[in-house]
């Protein structure tokens, strides 16, 4: 489909006015926003991108994606590049040749992988479909699809060894449930490794309650659990009574004997230390292995990646989550007795946050006065690791009513009973940071509130403000992605390829050093990247401009002109119109011609169509020589004799060319085409 499928940038919200982009011809430039342009008595919308010594690139809007958006892994500003320096070609070169050792390494990894012979599970019992149907919820596509390619894996001939990738909640453990139960089915043992005591109850209560039935022995170890019951278990592990053993890196004790392992889970490797890395890494090489991850993972990573290591992405939320209702409002006493009640007058608990330690005793005092039949709890990072856990480990099993805490809750909290958030000082904290913030609550089907306060003492930065109201507009799910793409792409990238490449990404951007490692890697398997063209030069000369009568926010500008480049088909043409008019109105005839345009460009490059040449009175096609050496002459003759108006064709060396006597019919003669 030409390059329509390499979108870079897919969203309005992914560019603003002032982000740094990646242009592969001319390097790095700043975006600065639509500009409307007369050419050939037409107007057109294009992208302007300024480069060093305020060098100007003007790309046509409908060639978006030919722009990335820049991501680098510090939070410096980049370089701009010159439009007319050869640097740029240079730096690329040179990040080939350091990717081309990186990606023998990969090679290596993959080759190795392939060598082993694993242990070929059998296909699914009767047992194995009662338990999966013990789900309580409807499975998404993505899961079906993860489960699926994890089963497939089992079955064959190598070691499993697949990623899976999705936002906590959205269905990773049921995946791993799934392939435990496979396990323990083909009669072997199974270790669950996360990397917080909080995490590993969580896991052991929820497998515990599902296999409990089928006769599988779930057992917990953690420092939690005491000697004399950690000496059963490791008895039970050796010998094979223990069919299941969920953990943190006490796991990795070589103490520890196994009578026969056959699949490792481990949850977000990223966050365990090297020791225990090395220990992974020396498990992994004579077990299955399924890791599981909430970092967003870029798609170029997903492309990178591709063939080197089993990638399963789970992008879908669960049908009744419901989007967290988010408020902004100066710090309100009253707003906080009322949320904290209607909270526990549900059931259910709070998080209160506030990141400043030395503040929280006061808070606490403050929530004692409003609400005194309240139990609360205290975390923050200068607390020994046990007394956190510990006061976790209470808030887990409702022994408090409120946690008041700093940003430590960020990451690796679930607690489903936790569906009021207040955030004091909100203003202070980064966009990403209260994305991940506020996704410690709404985790089950009950609705749930965050409210963003800031004093009302003090005045905001207008950054602050725009960052408040963002978090605010961002309520549907899944659009962590968007907001948080600058911190969480390199995070992703980092866990999965190592941080030692962060320079080689902060020198090109992050989407083109993938694009650059994937290339690399298949040309070491022999397959030479296809060219690719970097922009699409339109066939007809028509007016691409949405006037501001129709529009006038550019964002929404950006938007109608993406839904208008998908115009491949009547059908297609029919739905954007539809989607169009209902949007922002009826369309004026520009805007209708420039979608046919689209589409009879669709069409163009399918059969072979590589010019146009357009006058007032006629236009004529170019095809290819190869599209040509397929058109049958005789028909092509009986087909011009039904055309009223002049149509003839005259064939070349080079090519066939169509020429259309468009005298007589009226301005809309790409309808007729």
């Amino acid at each position: 489909k030409f390059l329509k499928d390499t979108t870079k940038i897919y969203n309005k919200e992914e560019l603003n006015p002032g982000d740094y982009v990646v242009h592969q011809e001319y390097g790095i430039g700043k975006y600065l926003g639509i500009q409307t342009k007369e050419v050939r008595n037409t107007l057109n919308d294009y992208l302007c991108v300024e480069y060093s010594g305020d060098s100007k690139l003007y790309i046509p809007v409908e060639n978006i994606y030919v722009l990335e958006k820049y991501i680098g892994s510090k939070d410096k500003l980049p370089k701009l590049n010159s439009l007319n320096s050869k640097e740029w070609q240079k730096k690329k070169e040179k990040i080939k040749e350091k990717t081309r050792e990186i990606a023998k390494k990969l090679i290596k990894v993959q080759a190795e992988r392939d060598s082993k012979i694993g242990f070929k599970y059998k296909e699914d019992t009767l047992e194995q479909i009662e338990f999966e149907n013990d789900f309580e919820y409807n499975e998404t596509q993505d899961q079906k699809r993860a489960i699926e390619d994890v089963k497939k894996d089992m079955e064959g001939p190598h070691p499993l060894d697949r990623l899976i990738c999705g936002d906590v909640g959205f269905g990773k453990t049921e995946i791993a449930m799934r392939a435990a139960f496979k396990a323990v089915d083909n009669g072997k043992q199974v270790a669950y490794l996360a990397p917080t005591t909080v995490l590993t109850r969580q896991h052991f209560y929820t497998f515990k309650e599902r296999f409990e039935k089928y006769g599988v022995r779930v057992e917990l170890l953690n420092r939690f659990v005491n000697e004399a019951k950690q000496k059963t278990i490791l008895d039970g592990l050796k010998k094979g009574y223990v069919d299941i053993v969920i953990g943190t890196h006490r796991i990795l004790s070589k103490d520890i004997v196994f009578k026969d392992l056959g699949l490792l889970i481990v949850d977000e490797e990223q966050r365990f230390g090297v020791e225990h890395k090395e220990r992974i890494k020396m498990l992994k090489s004579m077990v299955d292995v399924l890791t599981l991850t909430a970092t967003p993972i870029p798609r170029t990573l997903q492309m990178a990646l591709s063939g080197l290591r089993d990638l399963s992405l789970i992008e879908t939320p669960p049908k009744n989550r419901l989007p967290i209702q988010t408020y902004v409002l100066e710090s309100n006493d009253s707003v906080i007795r009322e949320a904290i009640n209607r909270e526990m007058g549900r059931g259910g608990q709070v998080f209160y946050l506030l990141n400043r330690i030395s503040e929280l005793d006061h808070i606490r005092s403050k929530i004692h006065k409003l609400v005194p039949k309240a139990k609360i709890g205290l975390i923050h990072g200068k607390m020994e690791k046990e007394e956190i856990e510990n006061e976790l480990v209470q808030f887990l099993d409702k022994n408090y009513d409120i946690l008041i805490c700093t940003t430590i809750i960020e990451t690796g909290i679930d607690i489903p009973n936790a569906n009021t958030l207040i955030i004091e000082r909100a203003d202070i904290l980064g966009l990403s940071q209260l994305y991940q913030i506020r996704g410690r609550v709404g985790r089950g089907e009950r609705l749930s509130y965050a409210y963003l306060m800031y004093d009302k003492n003090k005045i905001i930065t207008s950054n602050a403000a725009k960052r408040l109201e963002a978090i605010k507009e961002f309520t549907e799910l899944g659009s962590g992605y968007k907001i948080a793409m600058r911190d969480l792409a390199i995070r992703g990238s980092g866990d999965i390829l190592g941080s030692e490449q962060a320079g080689f990404i902060d020198s090109v951007g992050i989407d083109l050093y993938l694009k650059i490692l994937n290339e690399e890697v298949n040309r070491l398997k022999g397959i030479e990247p296809k060219e690719e063209n970097v922009s699409k030069n339109n066939l007809l000369n028509v007016s691409t401009h949405i006037s501001d009568n129709y529009v006038e926010d550019n964002d929404l500008k950006i938007e109608i002109h993406k839904l208008i480049n998908t115009v491949d088909s009547k059908d297609k043409f029919l739905e954007v119109k539809a989607e169009l008019e209902d949007r922002f109105g009826k369309l004026d005839e520009d805007i209708i011609i420039y979608m046919y345009e689209e589409w009879f460009e669709a069409l163009a490059y399918k059969v072979g169509i590589f010019k146009v040449k357009q006058t007032n009175q006629y236009i004529e096609l170019y095809f290819s020589k190869e599209a040509s050496s397929k058109i049958n002459g005789e028909e092509l003759f009986v087909a011009s004799t039904r055309i009223s108006n002049g149509f003839k064709f005259k064939y070349s060396d080079e090519s066939l060319k169509i020429i259309f006597d468009i005298r007589g019919l009226d301005k809309h003669f790409i309808y007729y085409l």
